[in-house]
């Protein structure tokens, strides 16, 4: 899931988000709940359910579907609104993309306008936990326990990928259908490393050892997306993850008391300000957008970049030829790691959602079945070089030398796998405070322990209060 967008922040906008976040996760909450209901029973035109329309769309009903416009471009959307259009031909099916969802559908959420179908991704997303807390969403467990699209026998649910509902519940009931899976961890050339004769580092020490080699070449060791924190927030979590085990990240999830303030963020934390302090960050990075870091990354500016198995799509057009994109699990951090080597945080992303006030609530059911059909997974893959959530969609898919190492990396995990919820879609005052924390990190201006104090800081004011409603989670 992408969590980016087109447009670049100063840390006066990153503060000025901060504040729009809070106002969302508050007073626009009730604005979205005074149109809000949750769904059980599909609203707006009715048709004749059958084993081929179990949710009853009607065909003449138009279905109106917005897009996140970023990482997995635009083509799967046009396939899938076709597949739609092929199955409903009197229904006037489109969509529209957009980096600015919030600032595009907020309005329409006010108004009890929605969409009947909505990917709401990117920096500009509206939060899930603000959508769930506000009943905006409809429950998608009718979707779920649907026949599939190829075949009758066979429910929604079992043809995909274990594990991939967990991201989009919320106290027992999926919300979300996170469409795309997701690797993420650090990308390197592989081209570059074979003609440096550079061997890709499994270990915090290894890397150590490589980075001065590869300075003394004139490449950074490392580039990330300084203007989104969020980027660097994943080798952060995820070596918090790796050193302290998965109880770890879920008592951070909890919001536990003191539940940052433990040894192995503090492992991670040092480990980041290492490279901080010894000037292997491409210089001038901490400004950088996603695309700017990626391309300096890509122009053979810098060795290694965090990121999600969207890079391949989203840099398509500005890859130089030969490069060959290869992803590289976290390296252990010690040597007394809770998780081992290869362990990634692989899960569902890009969330796709009905709102309960949909027009065509059916329709919008109906285009996420079309989207988890066998034709419009391997077209996913194929289009995007990225897996989607429906088991076996990349299989055909062999032109690529990033799906290659995802698909490779993923496989070699199994089920070594790390998640955390509450920095990235649960709270989003805490989401804010922890990226700005981050922001703060990399450029320098904070210490371990004042990242600590103003994360904790932040966990402990959302658990106190009682306006905002809690999640948790036992794995």
């Amino acid at each position: 899931m992408p969590n980016s967008s087109g447009s670049e922040f100063t840390r006066r906008q990153l503060i000025q988000r901060a504040a729009a976040l809070a106002v969302l996760a508050g007073p626009a909450a009730g604005v979205l709940s005074a149109c809000a209901g949750g769904g059980g029973s599909a609203a707006g035109p009715s048709g004749t359910v059958s084993p081929t329309n179990p949710f009853g769309v009607a065909e003449d009903a138009p279905l109106d579907v917005v897009i996140f416009d970023g990482g997995f471009g635009q083509d799967y959307a046009k396939y899938d609104i076709g597949l739609y259009s092929k199955a409903f031909p009197k229904s006037q099916a489109a969509f529209k993309a957009t980096q600015k969802i919030s600032d595009t559908l907020q309005p329409r959420f006010a108004n009890g306008t929605p969409p009947d179908v909505i990917d709401d991704s990117g920096d500009n997303q509206i939060k899930a936990g603000t959508l769930v807390n506000s009943n905006a969403l409809t429950d998608l467990q009718p979707l779920l326990d649907a026949a599939s699209y190829d075949d009758p026998k066979v429910k929604v649910k079992d043809t995909l990928l274990p594990g991939v509902l967990d991201v989009g519940t919320y106290n027992g009931k999926v919300y979300l259908l996170n469409y795309g899976y997701t690797v993420y961890g650090l990308w390197y050339n592989a081209k570059v490393f074979k003609e440096k004769n550079w061997t890709p580092p499994k270990t915090w020490a290894e890397f150590k050892t490589l980075a001065p080699q590869i300075k003394a070449a004139g490449i950074a060791p490392w580039a990330h997306a300084g203007k989104y924190p969020y980027y660097m927030g994943v080798p952060i979590m995820d070596w918090v993850g790796k050193v302290g085990g998965d109880q770890v990240l879920i008592d951070i999830d909890n919001l536990k008391p003191n539940a940052w303030r433990v040894d192995a963020v503090k492992a991670s934390l040092n480990a980041v300000l290492e490279m901080v302090h010894n000037g292997w960050m491409l210089p001038g990075t901490e400004g950088m957008t996603h695309i700017e870091s990626q391309q300096a990354f890509l122009d053979g500016k810098a060795a290694f970049l965090p990121c999600g198995s969207w890079l391949e799509n989203e840099m398509r057009k500005t890859t130089p030829a030969g490069t060959e994109m290869t992803l590289l699990p976290m390296p252990d951090l010690t040597d007394k790691d809770a998780k081992p080597y290869g362990t990634l945080r692989a899960e569902a992303g890009e969330p796709f959602i009905v709102p309960a006030k949909a027009k065509n609530q059916a329709g919008g059911l109906e285009f996420l079945r079309i989207m988890l059909s066998k034709d419009a997974a391997r077209n996913f893959a194929q289009a995007t070089s990225s897996l989607s959530i429906v088991k076996g969609s990349a299989d055909s898919v062999t032109n690529s030398t990033a799906l290659t190492s995802v698909n490779k990396a993923a496989t070699a995990a199994g089920d070594n796998l790390l998640h955390y919820r509450s920095v990235t879609d649960w709270y989003p005052t805490m989401i804010n405070e922890w990226e700005a924390a981050t922001g703060e990190l990399m450029a320098g201006r904070f210490t371990a322990d004042q990242w600590i104090d103003k994360v904790q800081a932040a966990a402990d004011k959302v658990a106190a209060d009682s306006s905002i409603q809690k999640f948790h989670r036992d794995k």
